[in-house]
């Protein structure tokens, strides 16, 4: 695809194709929603976006503008090209799923990043055998020097973006995470849409 802004609805998910070269740009339109993200190979989905094998590809915990994101075939699938935000984004935390909410006592179903990424999918006709680990875009997790982690708060200001050049002909999703228990999203724990555009 290719074109103007696409909204990344509130606690849910959409996906779009993507060729080599093109930029994508995820907007935090309100300042403090977490964007999930994940890129997957045009060619092969099983072939997709692994935070383990990026960060030992930049060697840092979390990127900066340059700085490409490789597969789990330690290829580049994504680089980092602008990045207005201020932060960080993460690539430790796991997307969330029922499972976490029910360790944080919620009794029932509750929207989450695993199911909105399946769901995003399927919208493509496309499935994956697996929920790969995401690249957690705006997520504050600050980190000490004697390797403790918190749950920050959002830093990022309202309009802010990252941009991405695509390294191949990929499927890039996105999910406005649900997180409304910790603070990730902001203290009140509303959950806003962003959005994002293919150019």
């Amino acid at each position: 695809m290719s074109g103007g802004l696409v909204t990344v609805p509130a606690r849910r998910g959409t996906a779009a194709r993507a060729r080599a070269g093109q930029r994508i740009t995820v907007v935090n339109t309100h300042g403090t929603q977490v964007v999930d993200a994940w890129a997957f190979s045009a060619d092969d989905v099983t072939e997709w976006m692994a935070m383990e094998a990026s960060r030992a590809w930049f060697m840092k915990l979390a990127a900066a503008v340059g700085d490409s994101f490789v597969t789990n075939r330690r290829r580049p699938i994504l680089t980092l090209i602008e990045d207005t935000s201020g932060c960080a984004h993460d690539t430790l935390m796991a997307p969330c799923d029922p499972q976490r909410y029910g360790l944080l006592g919620v009794a029932g179903y509750h929207d989450n990043c695993r199911d909105n990424l399946h769901a995003a999918l399927a919208e493509l006709g496309i499935t994956i055998p697996a929920t790969p680990p995401s690249l957690n875009l705006f997520m504050n997790i600050p980190w000490t020097p004697d390797g403790r982690l918190a749950w920050g708060e959002p830093v990022s200001a309202a309009g802010s973006y990252a941009a991405f050049r695509a390294e191949m002909d990929l499927i890039v999703a996105f999910s406005a995470c649900p997180q409304d228990i910790l603070p990730i999203n902001g203290r009140t724990g509303t959950t806003t849409e962003a959005h994002y555009t293919v150019d």
